[in-house]
């Protein structure tokens, strides 16, 4: 009979090779000990991070991951902040002093807007009326009524009847050298005494981006990359090591508020607004509007000021949440995406293991065209987005919710008498109203879901004004069920 070796064999090889040698001295001994030691605390840590490994790819399958798409300014990142308030609301507050810095960036990049607006009209001038028509507004006057629509061009893009370019701001009755605009000597002074001012933000913009550029995505934004509140949050509450910019802004601020408030109350300021000469980001009023309480010495950001601050995003920031459905704990990772035609192609990575995708369209955007491409109606481009999104091979089973966002700006527009048939073509005589508009967009983005949705997915719309909290947080509480239904019908568990 063949004799089978066992490990304590004198035959095996590995007794052989492990076997300490007849003349190991004590020393020798203890040395090898030592080492055996080791190599089992290394394999004893490898096996526990192998394990630990193990459990972590167990649970990331149970965790929801939710994309936040759409173009830039459609309202994600506000969106992802309602998350944030909802569920994680103590690292919101932890990052509260850091978005100081963006409200101060806000509100000089719009103080600068005007002044560069009314700069733009007095340069028209050729000196050839004794009294300026800024003079004149400042009288009580009116500008000049806008053009026609019957100057809009009449091309149609591929996803709707769009004016393909936005309609001219010189028209036969804008002024011209022969209506002259020049700034009166008040807001000569307000422009000089806010200088020092409004010279502070590209240096703002630099401590926001970490210097970072972005081509091929708008004229002069600034993007952030995930995790620039650290940088700014450090700054802020250190008393060590203050930030003298964001303190000299807070200085130059109070000490500016009066010019500050003349300024924006002016009524050419306002004339031009009116008459849509001045186009002014959608936070600029928010903020101006309040500008004696954020130019106050020891401001604070309110929760609605973070809401309504503007800075766009770089990439791919993650934010991860606990969220409690029903007594069960779920681990949410949302991804809020840069939006721009140059960061798109960052979002594909993320479509593989995607479980849900809020689309953010805003709908308020209809008399907008995109920076990159100023011939590309903002509805349009929000379409063509949405086709791509529904037609992706990798996407068909992932739960979409649809946001038809900026409804507040919407009713606003309308209120003010902007005509929708002018920028969009194909609305036709329809009533410039609301509810009809409102339809109207909701159905072109029905019709791309239909056209796209061989598998019969259900497309959850919602209208959304995502600065208001408490609407806001109701819709995110039935978006959150119908996904969790979703991914429980996906993993086989119900």
């Amino acid at each position: 009979m063949m004799r089978t070796s066992s490990i304590r064999s004198q035959d095996d090889p590995l007794s052989l090779a492990i076997r300490p040698p007849p003349e190991e001295s004590d020393s020798d001994r203890h040395i090898r000990l030592q080492h055996e030691a080791d190599a089992r605390r290394i394999s004893e840590q490898i096996d526990e991070e192998l394990r630990f490994e193990r459990e972590k790819l167990k649970k990331s399958k149970s965790d929801v991951k939710l994309l936040l798409l759409g173009q830039a300014e459609s309202g994600k990142s506000t969106l992802q902040k309602q998350f944030q308030l909802m569920y994680s609301p103590a690292s919101l507050e932890s990052e509260r002093m850091s978005w100081r810095t963006v409200v101060y960036f806000n509100v000089v990049r719009s103080i600068k807007k005007i002044l560069t607006t009314l700069e733009a009209w007095d340069d028209i001038d050729d000196g050839s009326d004794s009294q300026s028509t800024l003079e004149r507004q400042e009288l009580g006057d009116y500008l000049p009524p806008r053009a026609s629509s019957s100057a809009t061009p009449s091309i149609h893009s591929s996803q709707i009847g769009v004016a393909l370019s936005p309609p001219s701001p010189t028209s036969p009755t804008s002024p011209t050298a022969s209506s002259p605009i020049r700034g009166s000597t008040a807001i000569s002074d307000l422009r000089r005494r806010l200088l020092p001012l409004t010279n502070t933000e590209p240096q703002l913009a630099d401590r926001l981006s970490g210097g970072v550029s972005v081509s091929g995505s708008g004229k002069g934004e600034v993007y952030v990359r995930s995790g620039w509140q650290a940088r700014t949050i450090q700054k802020a509450l250190s008393v060590i090591d203050a930030d003298p910019l964001v303190d000299d802004v807070a200085r130059m601020l109070e000490q500016s508020r009066e010019d500050i408030r003349t300024l924006w109350e002016n009524q050419v300021v306002r004339a031009l607004m009116t008459s849509r000469k001045l186009k002014l980001d959608e936070w600029s009023e928010f903020f101006l509007n309040d500008i004696s309480r954020i130019s106050a010495r020891n401001y604070v950001p309110s929760t609605d000021d973070i809401l309504h601050a503007r800075i766009q995003t770089m990439g791919v920031a993650e934010h991860i949440f606990d969220v409690d459905i029903h007594g069960k704990t779920v681990t949410w990772h949302l991804f809020d995406v840069g939006g721009a035609r140059g960061q798109r192609h960052s979002w594909v990575p993320y479509f593989d293991d995607a479980n849900a995708i809020i689309f953010v369209s805003p709908i308020s955007a209809f008399d907008q065209y995109l920076e990159e491409d100023p011939r590309t109606n903002r509805i349009d481009d929000s379409l063509q987005l949405f086709t791509q999104i529904c037609s992706n091979q990798l996407l068909k089973k992932v739960h979409l919710v649809l946001f038809l966002n900026k409804t507040d700006i919407l009713r606003k527009k309308l209120e003010r008498g902007l005509s929708v048939s002018k920028y969009i073509l194909s609305y036709g005589d329809r009533p410039n109203e609301y509810e009809s508009v409102v339809q109207y967009f909701r159905a072109h983005f029905l019709q791309v879901h239909r056209r796209n949705n061989e598998n019969r997915r259900v497309l959850y719309t919602h209208l959304t004004n995502v600065v208001d909290t408490k609407a806001t947080q109701s819709i995110i509480g039935n978006v959150r069920d119908s996904i969790f239904r979703g991914y429980l019908q996906s993993a086989a568990l119900v």
